[in-house]
């Protein structure tokens, strides 16, 4: 009896833990799903250390939206369009499996170039101000000097962008993103992999498309200490960024 008993605790235990993980695993498909950031290409929007919740069901639902990206169907499902300006976390084209996030520039059909250091979208040149921000910019292990500007979209949608005062894509050949397709690029627009490197990353596809950024949930400096190191996280943590609204 005794026996009977320990087993069957055992097996509603793991049927509680499967009912868990089942839930747990709906809820980061269909609904929001955080994520870590762990590069300097969309500063000073976001920083390496930033923690945030990614809202799923923005754009409606593609295989990418489940764990593993297994491939049920090449459709995209209650689908809804992004806008000029989103925070996108999406899946590389080169390898459908990598996390990106970066900012919506281009819809499908738009012009995307850079002239004289100037961004044009549909032979518009893209309005920018002088930001207050001032302070180098991180690039890896590097600091750049660099002037952070206030850029308007074509929607009125506006954000902050750095540029490297060296410049190194100050000119760039015209970019037409395809029908059905999209064109993402990094805040930190001197050092990001994004939509501009064609062979890396390129063109987004509608379906490459996990979900919407909406929030900083938690943040901490990885240059002055780690999670694993909780002794010194009142040095690291970045109180001013919790639950920080994403725009």
């Amino acid at each position: 009896m005794k026996k009977k008993s320990f087993i069957k605790i055992i097996v509603e235990n793991l049927k509680t833990l499967l009912v868990a993980l089942f839930i747990a695993i709906l809820i980061r498909s269909l609904i929001v799903q955080p994520f870590y950031i762990p590069s300097s290409s969309m500063e000073p929007t976001l920083l390496v250390g930033d923690r945030i919740f990614v809202i799923k069901y923005v754009y409606g639902y593609s295989k990418h939206s489940f764990p593993f990206s297994p491939n049920f169907s090449n459709k995209r499902f209650i689908s809804n369009k992004p806008k000029q300006g989103d925070l996108v976390v999406f899946k590389t084209p080169a390898d459908n499996r990598t996390d990106y996030i970066k900012r919506l520039i281009g819809l499908p059909g738009d012009e995307i170039q850079f002239i004289n250091g100037d961004l044009f979208i549909n032979g518009n040149k893209i309005i920018r101000e002088k930001s207050k921000i001032n302070k180098p910019t991180r690039c890896g292990n590097f600091l750049l000097d660099s002037i952070a500007y206030t850029e308007t979209l074509p929607n009125g949608v506006k954000h902050i962008a750095v540029y490297n005062k060296a410049g190194s894509l100050k000119n760039t050949k015209k970019y037409i993103v395809p029908p059905n397709h999209y064109f993402l690029m990094g805040d930190n627009r001197d050092c990001s992999k994004d939509s501009r490197f064609l062979e890396e990353v390129g063109y987004v596809n509608n379906l490459n498309l996990v979900g919407k950024a909406k929030i900083i949930f938690f943040s901490n400096d990885t240059n002055k200490g780690s999670l694993l190191k909780f002794w010194n996280l009142h040095n690291s943590f970045r109180l001013e960024r919790l639950f920080k609204s994403l725009t």
